[in-house]
């Protein structure tokens, strides 16, 4: 399908952001940056926003929604805008039974531990998402409303969460440390388990085309327990689903009013303790790979075969301790980055909540600035 041309993309308003092109292997002369989980947890302006609405609730209402996604823009004035939401919106609109609990996260009413729990799953027709996302667009299209009109080419990525990390939690009925009654499920019933990853396949990658089709210039699919996956098991059980989830959004594309070559959306895959699946994340159709705080970005960018721009990899940790840590420590990020393609510098997950704004603030100067004058 061919993206509007009033789409950011299509336009040319944020095609040539320092983001787009450095995900797209060009490297700017200045090192973007933008930080998983910017959006709310560590921000007053947030927390003030948010007192008496439920997660669900926040990430539902558009204008609400679109303030938060805007608030770390306006305050640390990051490369790009991430879509204020949660990985189980999608499931919740469409239909199933799920509330994100504080201090606990994603709980489900009901486990699905069986081909009869699959089966039951399944008959929720994904289909209901086209309508029953509307809420979403209408965030998204907000969003960028501001960004055009208030941060000029700064773009905003979509996002959603991979087949394999919803299907974990439907699997687990709420959060785990091991994911064992997945892992079982796909070796003790590999054609129920692949029913299931086709549906939640199919539920991702509408929630990802939503956005991208209402002004969303690049998308993240987030793989948060692929870490606790073999490469064998991925590799059968895993990546054909994020695959076709990602299909969704590859298949959009801009056509240059100048005559230029097709161009398709920029895709970025990020998974947690996923340094041994790289390759295999990279190979599912993603043009970016995300790679967490525990493998250096040179090795990460070795195993990628030198071809693929990186994204990451500050250790989230690192945010509380000295300054002079912290800038000793980002330096070698930058540094370790430029042996890629290209580098959009990130945290290895996202910010905790009892992160000061001013140092995100300072450190999102820092890198702007950075010329490797500094690098030892």
């Amino acid at each position: 399908m061919k993206l509007d041309q009033t789409h950011p993309l299509a336009s040319g308003r944020t095609s040539e952001s320092r983001l787009v092109r450095a995900y797209r292997g060009r490297r700017p002369d200045v090192t973007p940056v933008w930080f998983m989980r910017q959006a709310g947890r560590s921000l007053p302006e947030y927390r003030e926003l948010r007192v008496g609405t439920r997660m669900l609730d926040a990430c539902l209402t558009p204008g609400l929604a679109s303030e938060i996604t805007l608030q770390p823009i306006r305050r640390h004035h990051m490369d790009a805008g991430i879509f204020f939401s949660d990985i189980v919106v999608p499931l919740k609109l469409a239909g199933v039974d799920v509330e994100i609990v504080p201090g606990k996260g994603p709980v489900l009413g009901k486990a699905v531990r069986t081909a009869a729990d699959v089966d039951e799953l399944i008959a929720l027709d994904p289909a209901v998402l086209d309508e029953a996302l509307e809420p979403v667009r209408e965030a998204v299209r907000l969003t960028v409303a501001g960004l055009g009109s208030d941060h000029g080419d700064t773009p905003l990525i979509g996002f959603a969460g991979a087949p394999f990390t919803l299907a974990a939690y439907l699997v687990e009925g709420g959060p785990s440390k091991d994911h064992i009654h997945a892992r079982t499920l796909m070796h003790a019933d590999p054609d129920a388990w692949a029913k299931l990853m086709a549906w939640t396949a199919d539920v991702t990658g509408r929630f990802l085309e939503a956005q991208v089709l209402s002004g969303a210039s690049a998308a993240q699919l987030f793989d948060s327990w692929a870490g606790a996956l073999s490469l064998a098991d991925y590799a059968r059980f895993v990546a054909p689903a994020s695959a076709t989830a990602l299909e969704r959004v590859r298949s959009l594309h801009i056509e240059p009013s100048d005559g230029g070559p097709t161009q398709s959306v920029p895709l970025v895959h990020f998974g947690v303790g996923t340094g041994e699946l790289l390759k295999a994340m990279h190979d599912i159709g993603a043009d970016v790979v995300g790679v967490d705080y525990r493998i250096p970005l040179d090795e990460a960018n070795r195993r990628l075969g030198g071809v693929v721009p990186l994204q990451g990899n500050v250790d989230p940790a690192l945010l509380s301790a000295p300054w002079s840590v912290l800038e000793a420590h980002v330096v070698d990020v930058l540094e370790r980055g430029k042996a890629a393609p290209s580098h959009v510098l990130n945290l290895g997950h996202g910010v905790p909540p009892e992160t000061d704004p001013d140092v995100i603030t300072r450190l999102v100067a820092f890198v702007h600035d950075y010329t490797g004058e500094r690098s030892a």
